[in-house]
């Protein structure tokens, strides 16, 4: 690699650390577009609650991947996988640089990684499904453990456990088999958001208020006419399923802020977990007037020697 080819640029990190605002001034210092990677901004009008970029807060920058499903649809690690793959290549035949923005862990690996994704069959996961529904988890785990006894072990999510089941059937492998490697798929350099845990609280508190200030109940209201509780995934969206429940008359709005603020910051903590034990990232304080200037000093370091990636 040399300077002319520099790395895909990825900013990684807890929720509210300000990725999204590191990732356009990156992108304008270094010429580059960005690519999404957080899995709940893939819905249209779930703006607020994801607290998705404004056309303004994007300054001009190419944005990829937002605003591509809507909220009945469910995500795909495997269809984002390819469809991040290929902003990536559409940006450097442009002779720019793709900047990867978000939280979700296994879709930022999914883009990076060498990663083999197992197809799906909705058939297979509705048969799965049923007998979840019908016989519960321990009959499934039982079942997952006579194939594949270190998913059985691992995974305490009921809908990874008719995913792992799932793919047993459909590969004859355990699902295990499938996860990913810490092997950049392509030049790569990861910058991680820290922020003390105190300071973090207290900013995602801050944030939830001015989300529910900005019209969050309303938004998720209008979503909820469009099929928002029927979505496998952005129904699990933070937030939003809170405010279903003051828009179903279970919770007053500061009940359903509260539970938001403690759902939030559970999932900051896994998210920080998760980029923590991947020891390429490069950790940055997530404030301060030089952050831009380390940031980019980083990529152009890692363009000039591989060695640093």
């Amino acid at each position: 690699m040399t300077r002319t080819e520099p790395p895909v640029v990825a900013v990684v990190g807890p929720t509210g650390t300000g990725k999204t605002a590191l990732g356009v001034e990156l992108a304008l210092r270094l010429g580059g577009e960005v690519v999404n990677a957080d899995s709940m901004q893939f819905y249209r009008g779930m703006d607020i609650g994801t607290a998705k970029a404004t056309v303004q807060e994007r300054r001009g920058v190419p944005h990829h991947l937002l605003d591509v499903l809507d909220v009945t649809e469910e995500a795909s690690v495997a269809d984002f996988q390819r469809a991040a793959r290929t902003c990536f290549a559409q940006i450097r035949s442009r002779g720019r640089i793709p900047v990867l923005v978000g939280g979700s862990g296994l879709y930022v690996r999914a883009a990076l990684d060498v990663l083999e994704l197992p197809g799906t069959d909705p058939a297979v996961r509705a048969r799965i499904e049923g007998e979840l529904a019908e016989r519960g988890p321990g009959a499934l785990r039982e079942r997952l453990r006579q194939v594949d006894p270190e998913s059985a072990s691992r995974l305490q999510d009921e809908r990874r456990l008719v995913r792992a089941l799932e793919v047993w059937e459909l590969t004859g492998r355990p699902f295990t088999s499938f996860m990913p490697r810490r092997e950049h798929v392509e030049p790569t350099v990861q910058i991680g958001l820290d922020v003390e845990r105190a300071e973090l609280h207290d900013r995602l508190a801050r944030r939830v208020g001015a989300m529910v200030e900005a019209g969050l109940e309303a938004e998720v209201r209008a979503l909820a006419a469009r099929g928002l509780r029927e979505g496998r995934t952005a129904s699990r969206a933070l937030g939003y399923g809170q405010f279903l429940e003051v828009v179903d008359g279970r919770a007053t709005v500061a009940q359903a802020a509260d539970a938001t603020v403690v759902a939030t910051r559970r999932f900051a903590r896994r998210q920080l977990t998760w980029f923590r034990a991947d020891p390429r990232v490069h950790w940055l304080g997530w404030s301060g007037p030089e952050l831009v200037e380390h940031a980019a000093r980083l990529v152009e370091r890692s363009a000039a020697d591989p060695r640093t990636l």
